[in-house]
Formats: structure tokens, C-alpha cells, sequence
């Protein structure tokens, strides 16, 4: 629909949920559900549009309200594949909607209200639960769009509640979980079952796991510590697995270490075939780290993914290839690199309930700046240095997947 901007603006329609790009309806400190636009009203109708969000007046800003809080939960850190996850509690990673039950409702990460529908929620303990609302695999935006839906409709029949734990009882995880078995069995939920989980026998056993679970389209796995309690907030007792894979890169020079690494190697600068470089500051043993790997020698490491400039994310030392020799023509007193090809300005946002936050990030040389706030304010900026380019990058390339984790979504501007 054309605005007053020099682009027309696009509405949607997604699972119920109306939305526009013009800045009326994207700055509203409203659930998404909730907001409304002129442009809206002149698709729909002001009689159609009273009657989804409930008033006769544009929406317009409103400061969030301070009776919302997001409720006590466990939260995940990425396995870094040196681990031991011999004796740990393995389940699959689900593609759904993490939901607390506190008892009485569903509420989301940020304390936003899923209205499920009675029967959906008939039998469920008066006890807090930890658990995912799930469609299936590769369902995540249907799973979505039904949950975040205002009017209790049927289409909650294709959702279940998986149940992993009970936040409130503090006990170990496997009384908690001992404790969320009794609940399904005595209740006997149509909605709602327990998320199986297993004994992690190895590594072996854990890739053979992630195998299987992503052969049928499957996220990845969850590793829980065995007689862990449940913490607030993010743990390393709790661990997200997805694929590691194998490659190899060559060493360019040596980073010293900090702290308890002072006077010995911190991390290895190397390069891969293509010509990507970045630093391997994981999987050394002590005796490693006091002899590393000579420039010029070819290294085995093990990385989860790529990141979108090709940089491998949570890359970890596995060992040198004995096959092959050090290249003669390494420079030994090359001890930095230059950065892969600068990211250039970056804006990401999250949207939910009444948080509508805006994230930027841009590599300046040896600076990291970022730039963050409400949408629709300037926000607040900070600017970061770093001894060389790489490092910057690399630093860069971490925070945007510490965001997009989060639930930030990368928009062009």
C-alpha cells in the first residue's frame, strides 16, 4: 500500500497476526498482535480492526508496562565439543516455542501470555513446568503463529506441550524429572507428555544421536548435567549440540594467552584452503599449550557451522596431521592476520510483547561499533578496539550470533 514514504509499505497476514512495515505500526510498544495502523484500517475497516485489538482510536506508543516479567528460567549455552558428555542426559532439540506453565497459564521467555485453550490446558499440575509448545519438526512458524494467536481457536490441537522440567522443585534433575513423569502418568493430559531422555554413552554415542535426529529434520540435541540443579539464566549445566564437522587449516602464528594461559599459547591464528582466517583458542591440553603446533604445520580443528562471511563458529583444536609437513615458505614471525572482508553496517530486530528492540553493528578496521535501543530512538552506542582486524571480526561475528540466539532477526536497510 503506498505511505508517505518513497516505498509502498507491505501488511500481512500471519496465523491472525496483521502487520505492516510503515515506522506507526513497527515503533509500537504493543504486542504485534495488538498494533494497528492507518493503513490497516483502510485495508480492513475501522469496525474490523475495533474489534481485533479492542479500541476505535490509532494505536499509538505507549511505554511498556512494568507488570510483565519473564519467568525464572533455565537457559543453554553451545556445547564446545570438548566436553566429556559421558554420563549426561541427552534429548533432542526442539523447534518450537519454549512455554512456562506457571500453574495457571503459558507464558513466554519474556512473561507474554499464550492463551491457550481450556481444553488444552485441562489436567495440567498447579506447579511451574519447563517445556516446549511443539508442532513437529521444521514447524517452528506454524508452531508460532497458532501460539501467539489471541482467540483460543482449535488449531491448538496440532500443538503438544513437551515437558523437561519442573523449575520449582528443588531437587536434582533426575528427582525433577522423576517428579514431571508421576505428573503425565496420574493426569493422563491429551496435550501435554514427557520429552524423553537418555544417557549419553560418549561422543560417538552423541554423534550418532545428532545423525539420527538431524536425518529426520531435527534442530540438534540438549545435554543436561547429571544431578544438576535448576539455575535462573544461562548454565553450563545445560548444553546445545548441533553438527560439528572436521577440516583442516594452516597455522599463520601463535596469540599469547591471559590468565591462566599467561606465557603460553592463548589461541592459534591459522587459515583455511579458501583463505578465511580466524583464531582456534580451544581443545589444547596444558602440554599443548606449552608446545603448539610451528607455524606452517596443517592442524585438524572441529567446527558447529559457518557463520554468513564463512568464518567457522566455535572452532576447536583436534590435532595435527602427521601426513603432511610444515609448508617451508611460513613466515615464523607472523603472529597476526588481517580480518576477513569488512561486514559493513549491520541492524538487527526483536519484537515481542511489548519489547521492540533494535541491535546495530558495524567493523570499522580495528573498532567494533554497536548501536542498540527501542525502535524509533536513536539508542545508546559503544565502540570496542582491538590489537588487529581478525580479532576485531571475530569479536563481531560473536556478538551477532549471541543475538540472532536470541531471537534478533536481521533486517536490510
Amino acid at each position: 500500500m503506498r505511505g508517505s514514504g518513497s516505498r509502498p509499505y507491505v501488511l500481512k497476514n500471519v496465523g491472525g497476526v496483521y502487520s505492516c512495515t510503515c515506522p506507526a505500526w513497527r515503533n509500537q510498544s504493543l504486542a504485534i498482535e495488538r498494533r494497528t495502523c492507518k493503513h490497516l484500517r483502510k485495508l480492513r475497516g475501522d469496525a474490523a480492526e475495533e474489534a481485533r485489538v479492542g479500541s476505535a482510536l490509532p494505536a499509538t506508543p505507549r511505554a511498556a508496562t512494568s507488570d510483565v516479567q519473564a519467568p525464572p528460567l533455565l537457559l543453554a549455552e553451545s556445547w564446545d565439543g570438548v566436553t566429556d558428555p559421558i554420563g549426561w542426559w541427552l534429548s533432542e532439540k526442539l523447534d518450537g516455542v519454549r512455554a512456562y506453565w506457571d500453574g495457571k497459564q503459558f507464558l513466554s521467555r519474556l512473561g507474554n501470555l499464550y492463551h491457550a485453550p481450556d481444553w488444552f490446558v485441562a489436567g495440567l499440575p498447579n506447579v511451574p513446568l519447563d517445556g516446549e509448545l511443539w508442532l513437529g519438526r521444521k514447524q517452528f512458524q506454524r508452531a508460532v503463529s497458532i501460539v501467539r494467536r489471541q482467540d483460543k481457536n482449535d488449531l491448538w490441537k496440532e500443538i503438544r506441550f513437551l515437558v523437561f522440567d519442573a523449575p520449582a522443585v528443588d531437587k536434582e534433575f533426575e528427582q525433577r524429572f522423576r517428579f514431571v513423569q508421576d505428573c503425565m502418568k496420574k493426569q493422563g493430559l491429551a496435550y501435554a507428555t514427557l520429552h524423553p531422555h537418555a544417557l549419553c554413552k560418549g561422543i560417538e554415542h552423541l554423534q550418532e544421536e545428532l545423525a539420527r535426529v538431524e536425518a529426520l529434520g531435527g534442530e540438534g540435541l540438549m545435554l543436561r548435567q547429571p544431578n544438576s540443579r535448576y539455575a535462573v539464566g544461562r548454565s553450563l549445566t545445560l548444553l546445545k549440540v548441533k553438527r560439528f564437522q572436521d577440516a583442516e587449516a594452516r597455522v599463520l602464528g601463535h596469540e599469547g594467552g591471559k590468565g591462566r594461559h599467561k606465557g603460553r599459547l592463548g589461541a592459534l591464528l591459522v587459515e583455511m584452503a579458501n583463505g578465511i582466517r580466524f583464531a582456534v583458542g580451544t581443545g589444547f591440553s596444558d602440554a599443548e599449550r606449552e608446545q603448539p603446533p610451528a607455524v606452517g604445520t596443517l592442524i585438524t580443528f572441529r567446527y558447529q557451522e559457518l557463520s554468513d562471511g564463512g568464518v567457522p563458529r566455535f572452532p576447536s583444536y583436534v590435532g595435527i596431521r602427521k601426513d603432511v609437513q610444515p609448508s617451508p615458505t611460513a613466515k615464523k614471525e607472523e603472529a597476526t592476520m588481517p580480518a576477513p572482508s569488512a561486514t559493513g553496517k549491520r541492524r538487527f530486530e526483536f519484537s515481542e510483547g511489548n519489547s521492540n528492540k533494535f541491535w546495530e553493528i558495524a567493523v570499522n578496521g580495528t573498532e567494533v561499533n554497536v548501536q542498540f535501543g527501542r525502535i524509533g530512538t536513536p539508542g545508546q552506542s559503544n565502540a570496542k578496539s582491538f590489537p588487529d582486524q581478525a580479532a576485531a571480526a571475530m569479536h563481531a561475528d560473536k556478538l551477532i550470533q549471541e543475538k540472532t540466539g536470541k531471537g534478533y532477526v536481521e533486517v536490510k536497510s
